[in-house]
């Protein structure tokens, strides 16, 4: 099949490339680099061939229409985004051109080839606003209240899905990610903490916690994502669904499995917490076990400890 991954040089989208690769797709990669690195892609370029394409462009641009056009994808996985929370509140303007007017531009382009599916990765980290307690894990069906503008462009855009596919009959795919982790996220980004919390353990420098760190949220590994999207090219259509594991890992938590698996006796710094951030979360991935058959299988040690073992492999690496 011929597919399009927006983002494909991120390390959610890149670790995608190299699943659909893996399984004799031919892939096209949009990605404008602000983000994204080529370096990603390397294993990709190897075994690609002639089935990898790259594209430098920005979503927001017109070209994009006229390059799915051109191209004709089945499947557009569409994860290029603004997706730092911190950055949507400083600057909500560049965040909702991102987020929206270059969903809008995917759509536009999805529009114009007939039976072009896309998969579109939403944020179960912000969706859902703050729920109560009692409420987690959360599911699909609670109330989409966003208290961040990055969450409300990202839920924005998957209204703008479901009017596309009323209007025009564009079959779309939302998937409600937790907060994903993995190798080659970068730490000194929009990472998640994960990231953060390896590069300054592996490199014997304090770590930062915001807030009192008793914050929770739902730690899902890019490896079971990136499953989750292979499956929803083919199944879920018109659905919202979660991907997470339904539990919560608090992020002093978090820190105290990091640092011990780093060999580190550090004691976190704490900082005031940051705007625009929730204080619980966890995603209950029920519907998504229904529709696409999925579920995590990766333990929270298990995915951190390969998050370090990348992080000093990449030290390695950089000194030789």
């Amino acid at each position: 099949m011929q597919m399009m991954v927006t983002g494909g040089a991120g390390f959610i989208g890149s670790t995608l490339v190299d699943r659909l690769l893996a399984e004799d797709h031919s892939v096209d990669v949009v990605d404008d680099l602000s983000t994204g690195s080529l370096s990603n892609l390397a294993d990709a370029r190897t075994v690609g061939g002639g089935r990898l394409r790259f594209h430098q462009l920005d979503i927001r641009s017109p070209e994009l229409v006229d390059l799915v056009a051109r191209r004709h994808p089945q499947v557009i996985f569409h994860l290029a985004a603004q997706a730092d929370v911190r950055v949507s509140v400083a600057n909500p303007t560049f965040d909702a051109e991102v987020n929206i007017l270059g969903t809008l531009r995917v759509l536009e382009g999805a529009r114009a080839v007939d039976g072009t599916r896309v998969v579109f990765a939403a944020s179960g980290g912000t969706l859902y606003g703050e729920p109560d307690p009692s409420e987690l894990p959360v599911g699909e069906a609670h109330p989409h209240r966003p208290l961040s503008p990055y969450g409300v462009s990202k839920k924005s855009a998957v209204d703008y899905l479901v009017a596309y596919r009323e209007l025009h009959s564009v079959e779309f795919v939302a998937l409600a990610l937790g907060n994903v982790y993995g190798p080659r996220q970068d730490p000194h980004g929009e990472a998640g903490v994960v990231a953060i919390f390896a590069d300054r353990l592996v490199t014997g420098k304090p770590v930062t916690i915001f807030g009192d760190g008793e914050q929770t949220r739902d730690f899902v590994f890019v490896d079971d994502v990136v499953d989750a999207f292979v499956r929803a090219a083919s199944r879920g259509g018109g659905l919202l669904m979660n991907v997470g594991t339904g539990q919560e890992v608090s992020v002093n938590e978090l820190a105290a499995v990091m640092a011990r698996q780093a060999g580190c006796a550090t004691v976190p710094h704490h900082e005031p917490p940051r705007p625009g951030e929730l204080r619980r979360n966890s995603l209950d991935p029920a519907r998504a076990g229904i529709h696409l058959g999925w579920s995590p299988w990766t333990e929270l040690e298990e995915g951190t400890g390969a998050v370090i073992d990348y992080v000093r492999r990449a030290l390695r690496s950089s000194t030789e």
